[in-house]
């Protein structure tokens, strides 16, 4: 099974426990879903060791992470992230940024542009360091570790940038979070750019993946762009620059 006919075979799925977006209403090719029992899910990771020893977390801008964002705000960890698209790069909200009992709103992705402050890859590097934790949503997710979302490529992408500026390496510590039918075990070929998760977390489990396949390691492909990617995405062209300077 290729990865557009898995995504179909979970979107069928999905639509029975997901919640519509205000925007994409039920298109998951546009949105990685919410769904029924995502806040236990975000339970789950928060009493993750990986979690609580985490300093600097990156949490994609996807609908499932809303509690997930909370927890993080209010045990004062730093939340990296980016915008949809990436198309105004990586954002960040410190420890301290979000007034108390406004946490909740600062969780929504509507509710975050008030919080958060943009952040470039050169000061990701000199400011926050490391990322400790990465968490993403997914279109689908098999029990091995291999993750793939809408078909942009975007927390690949994500991963890679980070990884150009060392931000990450091959230890640092990823968690896929979905509902249970997202997890699919099916025979899928793997490229180079698949950044592989270490743990699955439903809202009725946390699967380890015991994941052999390598994390990708050769940053940014240049070569498997999509036209205008360079142009649209911030950091991206920040990086672009910084090689061919």
């Amino acid at each position: 099974m290729d990865r557009n006919e898995a995504r179909k075979k979970v979107w069928e799925e999905l639509r029975k426990v997901a919640k519509p977006d205000s925007r994409f209403h039920w298109n998951f090719a546009e949105f990685i879903a919410d769904y029924e029992g995502s806040d236990k899910g975000a339970e789950f990771i928060r009493n993750l060791d990986i979690y609580k020893n985490a300093r600097v977390i990156f949490i994609t801008p996807d609908n499932n992470m809303e509690r997930l964002r909370e927890f993080v705000i209010k045990d004062k960890k730093t939340l990296l992230t980016t915008t949809y698209g990436i198309n105004r790069g990586f954002q960040v909200i410190y420890p301290g940024d979000v007034p108390e009992g406004m946490e909740e709103l600062a969780t929504t992705l509507d509710g975050m542009e008030k919080f958060m402050k943009p952040i470039s890859l050169k000061e990701i590097k000199a400011k926050l360091e490391k990322v400790d934790l990465l968490v993403t949503g997914a279109s689908a997710i098999t029990p091995s570790g291999i993750r793939f979302g809408k078909g942009h490529g975007y927390f690949d992408l994500e991963w890679a940038m980070l990884w150009e500026i060392q931000a990450v390496d091959s230890k640092t510590p990823v968690i896929a979070a979905g509902h249970d039918c997202q997890v699919v075990d099916i025979d899928i070929e793997i490229t180079p750019y698949d950044t592989i998760v270490d743990y699955i977390v439903t809202p009725t489990r946390v699967i380890n993946t015991n994941s052999n396949i390598p994390k990708p390691s050769q940053g940014v492909i240049w070569g498997k762009l999509e036209q205008g990617m360079i142009e649209n995405i911030p950091p991206l062209k920040e990086l672009y620059e910084l090689k061919h300077r």
